[in-house]
């Protein structure tokens, strides 16, 4: 009877919660190539990707908040407010991250040194699956809170577990760019620029983790 009587109600919230999914997807693609512009030192496309990026923060800001505000206090739900608004906030920490990320990049005009050019893109690849596959787990979450389809629980729990396994993987490249940038970079404030910006993109993975986990408390029984 949960599913039969709550299919009625979930739409609207969760129809809000996959448009700003799917914001956080796009801006994958957007970081990757404002990442990989700003290593051509002088790219001239770097500050109109950054816009594009702030442009769906925007997007997205605007969207939880109408999931915020328009949810009335009565509404019937399959799942706990507050494991939802959890959820949301992670998938949206994704997204200031990534923002953020770009911020800590602009600060050298000049470029990431040569030496771990490499490493530092191999890091920005691994925390862009987490990203994209949040979308994905929103649609499989909605198809199943409908449903209740135990096959449909499975696909997310397997999409769950490959989430996790994206974020250890950016993890490992995290810490070991982190060991080259102190090992061959001499300059102590590029050292210190480098070393924060390590820890934002890899906070990317860390909170797309978050929100699966967040997602995998709301399929528990």
């Amino acid at each position: 009877m949960r599913f039969l009587l709550s299919s009625m109600f979930y739409s609207s919230p969760f129809q809000n919660l996959q448009r700003h999914a799917d914001k956080v997807k796009e801006c994958a693609e957007m970081f990757r190539k404002a990442a990989e512009c700003h290593i051509k030192e002088n790219c001239a496309e770097f500050e109109s990707l950054t816009d594009e990026v702030a442009r769906l923060e925007s997007e997205a800001d605007a969207i939880k908040r109408n999931i915020r505000n328009h949810l009335p206090r009565g509404i019937l739900m399959p799942v706990d407010k507050f494991e939802f608004f959890q959820y949301l906030r992670e998938q949206d920490k994704v997204l200031d991250e990534v923002e953020e990320a770009l911020f800590w990049l602009s600060f050298r005009p000049s470029g990431i040194p040569p030496e771990i050019v490499e490493d530092f893109m191999a890091l920005v690849d691994a925390v862009l699956p987490p990203i994209e596959e949040l979308s994905r787990l929103v649609r499989l979450a909605t198809d199943y809170f409908k449903t209740g389809s135990e096959k449909q629980r499975q696909k997310m729990k397997s999409l769950i577990r490959d989430i996790r396994q994206h974020e250890k993987e950016a993890d490992i490249l995290e810490r070991d760019l982190k060991a080259k940038v102190f090992t061959q970079i001499k300059d102590a404030l590029a050292v210190y620029h480098l070393i924060r910006l390590a820890e934002i993109v890899g906070s990317i993975a860390d909170h797309a983790q978050n929100a699966s986990d967040r997602m995998r408390a709301m399929i528990a029984r």
